[in-house]
């Protein structure tokens, strides 16, 4: 069962998707009861691999836990945990196409926090308006067909 905290509108419109992972996210006390209290952001948030071959999340908001007497960093970097194997081939799949990852949405699993990942490839302006005109004549189709068959 998977309950959704937050979801990252602008990549779905912005990138295009070729691959998702799901990976765990290591959070500290206030960020985990932050998060259940909403607000958390993932706009703008991405993730890439540092020296050490580890996988962080970058510029994910948290807000701060108004009852906590000592708080997070609500911008701070976090670790993602996945399997070494899934780890390395997004590292070369990253790495030979020049893709990004960027997190599609923050969830639950089983009460567990978990990020799902896209391996995404940025769109050209002209690639996101022939989205929309495809989607524009595929509801007039739909629309003429109803009136027909009704």
């Amino acid at each position: 069962m998977k309950d959704i905290i937050a979801r990252n509108k602008r990549a779905f419109h912005d990138y295009e998707i070729l691959d998702t992972i799901e990976a765990g996210i290591v959070l500290r006390g206030t960020e985990a009861r932050s998060i259940r209290t909403g607000g958390s952001g993932l706009t703008g948030a991405y993730a890439a691999f540092d020296d050490g071959g580890q996988l962080w999340i970058i510029g994910m908001h948290v807000p701060e836990y108004s009852q906590a007497r000592e708080n997070h960093s609500p911008n701070r970097r976090r670790k993602l945990l996945a399997h070494r194997r899934e780890l390395d081939r997004l590292r070369r799949r990253i790495d030979e196409k020049g893709l990004t990852l960027i997190p599609l949405d923050l969830h639950y699993t089983n009460g567990i926090v978990k990020v799902l990942l896209g391996l995404c490839r940025g769109r050209k302006e002209h690639d996101r308006r022939e989205d929309i005109a495809k989607r524009d004549a595929q509801r007039r189709i739909e629309s003429a067909m109803k009136v027909r068959r009704g």
